[in-house]
């Protein structure tokens, strides 16, 4: 069983297939088998690794309480174990505060941070205040509504409650994670640093509205913007051919400009 040390705390995670690394950052409901349709699908290509933050899946989870904080560790924990270069990470949801805060920590080792459904935690005045206003809207719904559709939920039933079943396996929940926003980088830090961002949405997430997501890629230089049509929250889960396309139209776009600078 793969485990990295992440300050004392054992995280578990999985790499699977060969090629420029892809590292997955699952949310607050998630963890590493979440992404099964992810690494089915791009393990030919790809290095593709999947990731158990502390409290999560099969990470350590024997700890009274756990600190956001702590996740971007347990991420540059996998990628220092594995020693990835050019690594693209992939977060979702809160976990991309996680995958942009790790990729920040560890330059030489991450190329390239997808933010998934997320705006990654980033400090700016007029981003905060969406992405507020867009809160205020979701928790008007029902918790299964933010991140899947209607229609999934009727026509696929079983695969709705897999994905509910999904986070019965964890310890931490999300107001465990809801600190990773504490603090977060400026957009002066993310272009120091070197690090590609790209913004990858569904055009029917209910959480983070397409408005904001894209003025969030104008005002971050050099950035991507990926919006997948007719997808969820949970676009990765509902809608995997779409996400995973649109995930490994990311790398090779971020791997061939690297090379040709």
């Amino acid at each position: 069983m793969p485990l990295a040390d992440s300050d004392g705390t054992s995280i578990y995670y999985e790499r699977h297939g060969s090629g420029p690394a892809i590292l997955f950052v699952h949310g607050s409901g998630g963890h590493h088998a979440a992404w099964w349709q992810q690494v089915a699908a791009l393990r030919e290509e790809f290095t593709v690794v999947t990731v158990d933050l502390r409290g999560f899946g099969k990470s350590d989870s024997s700890m009274p309480e756990f600190d956001g904080q702590d996740f971007p560790g347990d991420v540059v924990a996998v990628l220092d174990q594995e020693d990835l270069t050019d690594a693209m990470l992939v977060g979702q949801s809160i976990g991309s505060v996680a995958a942009l805060r790790a990729g920040l920590l560890r330059p030489e080792r991450v190329g390239s941070v997808v933010l998934g459904h997320s705006l990654g935690g980033i400090s700016h005045p007029e981003l905060k205040e969406l992405a507020a206003a867009d809160r205020a809207e979701a928790v008007k719904l029902p918790v299964i509504d933010r991140l899947l559709t209607k229609r999934f939920q009727q026509e696929r039933a079983d695969l709705t409650f897999l994905f509910q079943q999904m986070g019965t396996f964890n310890v931490a929940k999300m107001a465990d994670l809801r600190n990773l926003d504490t603090n977060g980088p400026s957009l002066e830090d993310i272009e120091a640093s070197g690090v590609k961002v790209a913004f990858l949405a569904g055009e029917k997430d209910a959480v983070l509205s397409v408005k904001t997501v894209t003025r969030a890629h104008e005002l971050t230089p050099g950035s991507h913007l990926e919006i997948v049509p007719d997808a969820p929250h949970s676009m990765y889960w509902e809608t995997p051919a779409q996400y995973n396309a649109a995930v490994a139209r990311l790398r090779r776009t971020l791997t061939a400009q690297k090379e040709a600078a």
